[in-house]
């Protein structure tokens, strides 16, 4: 990416169940408003990357909390990528803002009706054991090729990929691109590997009450794979 050029299509990789990535997503629609970016939307899977040793892939399990909702966007997505960009909308804002399990197959569809989805899109993909090949190759890539951990990441054209930007809660609309800026520039230099900021005692009190919705209502331990 030339010092001068800006990048229209970007990859985004997402796990629904995260947070962060949520408040990402939020930004990064933000700036697809302001300056028009076509965002292709990939999977990742923080079930696998986080797998403690000897238990069950999340591909292995009848139901995943992230991955089997990551399998109906990944058979929306190959009839449309607006559809792809609905869903995780819905089932971001249901868990992170509104405290609803968005990988129960009743809120689910109802998720997916309320986007004027194809409600039998829950059904169809877990029944296609092809849509689990879709969500693995996009976690292999992104694990092997971009190195990835965690989510949120972003791919720039002619650029490295970026974990992040870490942020919470998504800056105000009208500062969307004063951000993406400061990634765009940061993406540029290939040695600089990381800025971050320490997370102070007050600093978790507010991400805390932020994240609190999703804190009380998902079904999961927080588990953390360190950076390699």
């Amino acid at each position: 990416m030339s010092e001068h050029s800006e990048p229209v299509d970007i990859e985004f990789f997402f796990d629904p169940m995260c947070p962060f990535a949520y408040q990402t997503s939020v930004w990064i629609r933000d700036v697809r408003d302001a300056i028009g970016l076509n965002i292709t939307w990939r999977f990742f899977s923080l079930e696998e990357v986080n797998r403690p040793e000897g238990k069950k892939h999340p591909w292995e399990r009848e139901l995943s909390y992230g991955w089997s909702p990551m399998r109906v966007a990944a058979w929306l997505r190959r009839q449309n990528m607006d559809w792809c960009d609905a869903y995780y909308e819905v089932c971001g804002k249901a868990l992170h803002v509104d405290g609803r399990r968005f990988y129960d197959r009743d809120v689910a569809i109802e998720l997916l009706r309320s986007a004027d989805l194809p409600e039998s899109a829950w059904d169809q993909a877990l029944a296609d054991d092809t849509t689990h090949d879709d969500v693995k190759r996009d976690h292999d890539e992104a694990a092997t090729v971009h190195g990835g951990f965690g989510v949120p990441i972003i791919v720039m054209p002619d650029a490295r990929a970026v974990f992040g930007p870490v942020i919470a809660p998504a800056p105000p609309k009208e500062r969307a691109v004063e951000l993406w800026n400061i990634v765009v520039g940061y993406g540029r230099f290939p040695g600089l590997y990381e800025i971050k900021t320490p997370k102070t005692a007050n600093d978790l009190s507010l991400i805390g009450n932020l994240f609190r919705p999703y804190l009380e209502n998902r079904e999961w331990p927080t588990i953390q794979t360190p950076a390699p």
